[in-house]
């Protein structure tokens, strides 16, 4: 919890909209309320949030390069690991047969795309993790899994599959990927190229097909029973079907 408030803090400083940190310790933080929206399909489909989706690619697209100025030691203690390694490890470990994500595995792991320099990553930057208004953004959310790592990370996690939550656009199911690259680019961040903004794509959902596997195991095992963890296994299915259609 300290380390959370310290890098809401460091976004703050950035330019990055954040909740206020009142108070906060080792194991809670204390933070100022923001009104707005974070169900995804209301932000998506209702009429209250219609002048708000047009702008919410860019909008992203902009704090995700204010966020990326943050270098990777600016909180002590964030972990930089590789990815295709991480993930594959956390595979093997759960002892299920799953060829799609094999497969994707060694595509990601041959197809890797030359690394930036490491910076703040937030690691779950997505709708669903955004305080809306009408007008759009107020705030980004849940900076657990933030880490040090290549900026381009953040740009594909926002552009996975899952997180259009039955929409067409490919960027949160609110926008398209110039609308995303040209306004982080304008605000500061290093040019994306495509084929790697791609890459961290196939690799965000093979790793939220991994993630469901662990939730679906987590409430299988009787470790936490939660008919929300049951319900998020049945989606493993859809993130191997997404990156059958996703890998060449």
């Amino acid at each position: 919890m300290a380390r959370e408030a310290a890098l809401l803090t460091a976004a703050a400083a950035a330019g990055v909209p954040v909740p206020e940190v009142i108070d906060s310790d080792e194991s809670s933080i204390v933070m100022r309320r923001i009104d707005g929206e974070t169900i995804p399909r209301r932000i998506l489909r209702d009429d209250e949030y219609s002048s708000a989706r047009p702008l919410l690619a860019a909008q992203c697209g902009e704090i995700l390069a204010r966020l990326h100025t943050l270098p990777a030691d600016v909180v002590p203690g964030l972990e930089q690991n590789d990815q295709v390694a991480q993930w594959r490890s956390m595979l093997d470990s759960l002892g299920q047969p799953h060829p799609a994500f094999e497969l994707a595995l060694r595509w990601l792991d041959a197809n890797r795309p030359p690394l930036h320099e490491p910076t703040l990553v937030h690691g779950d930057f997505r709708n669903g993790n955004l305080i809306v208004g009408p007008e759009g953004v107020r705030a980004v959310l849940d900076w657990e899994l933030a880490h040090a790592g290549d900026p381009t990370e953040d740009l594909g996690w926002l552009c996975v599959k899952a997180w259009r939550f039955g929409v067409a656009p490919p960027v949160g199911g609110f926008g398209t990927y110039d609308e995303l690259c040209d306004s982080y680019e304008a605000a500061g961040g290093r040019p994306v190229d495509r084929d790697a903004l791609r890459w961290w794509e196939v690799l965000g959902t093979l790793k939220w097909g991994i993630m469901c596997i662990v939730q679906a195991t987590t409430h299988a095992s009787g470790m936490v029973r939660s008919v929300e963890l049951a319900a998020i296994g049945r989606r493993v299915c859809e993130n191997e079907w997404d990156l059958l259609e996703a890998l060449p």
